[in-house]
């Protein structure tokens, strides 16, 4: 069974159709990449996905559950983490809080314990602290626990991003273009990283402009345009196939 699905989502924003009758599915271990050009209603299904906009049409099914309706907080806790295109970190915590901030959706201890710092609420903030650090390790940030992330570099920044994310203990992880503004090594770096995400049995969803990555690491794309679905299979079959060529890869030069 499909981990996450996408079920007929249909989108309107005013007169705008962003997206039209879209379905597609990420299977347990798989690293999903979804393409198109630029307006081809990408985001929106990140947004979809998140709860942070509602279809007018169709169905999200996570574990075989709906999950419309669901607050962004509420899926978040369920186990979808995402990236943002902009990053969005906490600018003036540090790498630690900003993790640290994630992984408060596993809290069980509530207002009191916080207020008179029960050795409970100590524990469950040690471990937090803990699961945090692993995260921040994992990417390769943290050496820079303590420092404020506007402090850090564009690419650190971007890692920091991703570190946020997995201190949840997301299933499934939605990253949006995390290979922005990166050069060739920081880019090729990235695909290890998300190969190695996949290895914790994180599925992944990628949205990304960088083709040398997308066809590096996934194991399946999507390509939408205008918000509908124009084809998909594995990297190899879209390189070639010609709606996606002509809609997006560009058409190759003739002689």
């Amino acid at each position: 069974m499909a981990h996450l699905e996408m079920q007929n989502i249909t989108v309107r924003f005013g007169g705008l159709k962003a997206l039209s009758e879209l379905s597609f599915d990420i299977n347990a271990g798989e690293i999903v990449g979804l393409i198109g050009p630029n307006g081809a209603g990408k985001t929106t299904v990140f947004n979809v996905l998140t709860g942070v906009c509602r279809p007018v049409h169709g169905d999200v099914r996570f574990n075989g559950e709906s999950i419309l309706g669901r607050r962004p907080h509420e899926i978040f806790s369920m186990g979808i983490a995402r990236t943002f295109q902009n990053i969005r970190l906490f600018s003036k915590m540090t790498a630690a809080e900003n993790a640290m901030v994630a992984r408060h959706c596993r809290s069980r201890k509530g207002v009191v314990g916080a207020i008179f710092k029960t050795p409970s609420q100590r524990a469950e903030e040690a471990a937090i602290m803990a699961r945090a650090k692993t995260a921040l390790a994992f990417m390769g940030v943290d050496k820079f626990a303590d420092t404020a992330a506007e402090n850090l570099p564009y690419g650190l920044q971007r890692r920091l991003e991703i570190a946020r994310a997995l201190a949840s203990d997301p299933k499934v992880l939605l990253l949006d273009e995390p290979a922005a503004g990166m050069n060739p090594s920081e880019s090729s770096e990235l695909m290890k990283d998300i190969a190695r995400i996949s290895g914790l049995g994180i599925d992944v969803l990628l949205v990304e402009h960088d083709m040398k990555v997308v066809m590096g690491v996934c194991t399946r794309i999507v390509c939408v345009d205008r918000g509908v679905k124009i084809a998909e299979g594995e990297p190899e079959e879209i390189q070639k196939n010609p709606r996606v060529i002509e809609a997006y890869l560009g058409q190759p030069a003739t002689p």
